[in-house]
Parts: C-alpha cells; sequence; structure tokens
C-alpha cells in the first residue's frame, strides 16, 4: 500500500513520485491470511481501522480527497445525500485499502472469469482476437491489476508495464515473486529515450501488449502536459502516452476495472477504443494531444461519476503550485 509523505511544511506540494511505501510483504501477507482465514466480509471490517490510522496520519491525502469528493459533489449533486465529508474521506481510504487485497488476488490468478461484468462483451472480444500489438491506457481508477490479471489469465497475452513510481515497482516485484509463472514484464522508466521507445517497439511488433497510466503528471513536471476538462474544472494531464503512442503506431485503448455495486460487486471491465493509429500535425501538436487527453478524461470521468470511491489520485490534482512544480523537477529517492 503507498501513500504520499505528510507535507513539510503547510500548504506545500509534494509531488506523488515522493511516495513512501506504508507496508510490507509480511503485510500483505497478513493481509492474505486475514482474507483465507476469514473471509472478505471480516477483511473488509479490518480494514476501517487501517483507513482510519491513514486518514488521520496523512494530512496532505486527507485534503486532497476531500477535494476531489467535493469537487464530485458539485458536478453531479444528485449522486450524494449532502456535501461530503470526512466521513466519506473515511469511506475513500477504506476503498483504497480494499484495493491492497484486489491487488493480490490479480497477481496471483486467485480471481475467475464468472467474477467479470463486461460492458461491452463485443468490445472485449474484439481486442482478444486481434493478434497486433496494443497500448492500453489505464489510471489510478479501481484496479489495474484486474486489467492485467484478466487478460493474462485466459488469453496468454505478454503484457509489459511501464512505471514511473519506484514504490509501486517494488509492489509488483514482491507479487512477480509469488507467482513465477506469470508472464507480467515490468519497466521501471523515468522518461522515454530512444533507447526505451525502441525496445518496446520490438515487443509491439511482436504482438504484446504495453501498459501505461495516463492520470500522473510526468516526472518532468508541467511543462509535459496538456489542460482538460475534468468534473468542471482545467486539470492537467500527461502527454507522455500518447507521444509514445504515435512512436509506436499501434492501436491505442483506454482500459477500467473495478468492483461496482451496479453489478453485484463484480468487477465491471471496459475497454474503450482510443485510436487504431495515433496522429499528431505539426500544425495542431497541442489541440492534437489535448483531444487525445481529453477522450481519456471523458472515459475517466464518466466511470468516476459512477463509482467515485474508486479512483486513488491522492493530491491536488487540478491545482499544482509553484512549489509541486519545482518538486517534480527531484527525482525520487531510490528504495
Amino acid at each position: 500500500m503507498s501513500v504520499a509523505e505528510n507535507n513539510k511544511a503547510e500548504g506545500e506540494q509534494t509531488h506523488w513520485s515522493q511516495t513512501q511505501e506504508a507496508g510490507t510483504m509480511a503485510a500483505m501477507q497478513l493481509v492474505f491470511f486475514i482474507y483465507r482465514v476469514f473471509g472478505r466480509w471480516v477483511f473488509s471490517l479490518v480494514m476501517y481501522p487501517v483507513a482510519l490510522y491513514f486518514m488521520l496520519a496523512r494530512p496532505a491525502q486527507r485534503r486532497a480527497s476531500l477535494q476531489y469528493l467535493r469537487k464530485h459533489y458539485r458536478y453531479k449533486p444528485e449522486a450524494w445525500r449532502g456535501k461530503p465529508g470526512y466521513w466519506h474521506v473515511l469511506q475513500h481510504f477504506k476503498s483504497f485499502a480494499d484495493v491492497i487485497l484486489d491487488k493480490m488476488l490479480g497477481w496471483l490468478n486467485d480471481i475467475k472469469e464468472s467474477d467479470f461484468s463486461l460492458v461491452s462483451p463485443k468490445r472485449v472480444e474484439a481486442l482478444m482476437n486481434d493478434e497486433r500489438g496494443q497500448l492500453i491506457i489505464g489510471s489510478h481508477f479501481g484496479n489495474l491489476e484486474f486489467c492485467r490479471g484478466f487478460m493474462h489469465r485466459y488469453r496468454s497475452k505478454v503484457i509489459n508495464i511501464l512505471l514511473y513510481d519506484k514504490h509501486a515497482g517494488n509492489f509488483v516485484k514482491m507479487m512477480q515473486k509469488q507467482n513465477g509463472a506469470s508472464r507480467l514484464n515490468v519497466f521501471q522508466v523515468d522518461e522515454f529515450d530512444v533507447t526505451t521507445i525502441m525496445m518496446l517497439k520490438e515487443k509491439i511488433d511482436a504482438g504484446e501488449w504495453v501498459f501505461i497510466a495516463g492520470d500522473r503528471i510526468p516526472l518532468s513536471g508541467l511543462q509535459r502536459t496538456v489542460n482538460v476538462d475534468f468534473l468542471g474544472n482545467k486539470a492537467p494531464l500527461p502527454i507522455g502516452p500518447y507521444m509514445l503512442a504515435k512512436a509506436l503506431a499501434c492501436p491505442v485503448k483506454l482500459m477500467f476495472a473495478y468492483r461496482s455495486c451496479a453489478c453485484d460487486n463484480k468487477v465491471l471491465f471496459d475497454v474503450v477504443p482510443l485510436c487504431e493509429k495515433l496522429i499528431i500535425s505539426r500544425k495542431s501538436r497541442e489541440q492534437d494531444l489535448q483531444g487525445y487527453a481529453q477522450q481519456f478524461a471523458d472515459a475517466l470521468q464518466s466511470h468516476c461519476l459512477n463509482s467515485p470511491y474508486q479512483w486513488f489520485n491522492f493530491y491536488d490534482f487540478w491545482q499544482p503550485g509553484t512549489d509541486y512544480i519545482a518538486l517534480t523537477r527531484v527525482k525520487p529517492e531510490g528504495v
């Protein structure tokens, strides 16, 4: 489980990559043990005090959660009984705690095909039957491990995961040790240089898939972002996924997976085609990039509106200030 460090000074913005691990393999094994012995219902109850601890101990993330939930409330007030407060923040943290277990289940292939509810079976079938390499843009909404697990378990696709966050990389490595048969390859990237792009292009040409998140500001800072409309406000999104897509010249899909009350708490699985081949012209580069990023933002927003507690970007997503921009130029410390 990863959450960002406390702000060192009031009002200081911290880049999401400066995240410190809040859990160890032993803690994850304990989580899995509770689930195995007592079941999901008891596990879910145990996660309330865990969520309360992190809510109290992480003021920056507490504020970011409240900010997001209230923006959701202003955009879709009919989804709420009243203005969100700290009880709703606790629910948000609790949902994040629950996802820890689901991440483990996704990696360990301890989920069945019957656990999924497909938004569009036709789109999923078309994707599964497509032998071409694919760039999959995901997010920190729901549980991307479900996406990887679904594809890997049932169709034997080779999946390559691009991570900016070194601490998330540690989690992945721990899960790979638990599942030695995994065909998931993980790559730690700070930026896309020529060597990295050529390596990824070879994988795409071999019919493999590449996963990348589309909702995190890059380590290089806000200069490599475009502004999109999200929940009624302007927010920066990275251009990296779309520049990579242009270089790879392959089909691009958006993918979401999360537990939803709308389908009896099954995993709602959605695939949204973005384009067959991403095109960016020199004359309208900024507009083209903004257009692709807005399509991603619209798809993400549609799911957030239905399940607000499933988006786990616990930082000031809309208004990163000057301190934030300065901090993005600092490389995260090694583990």
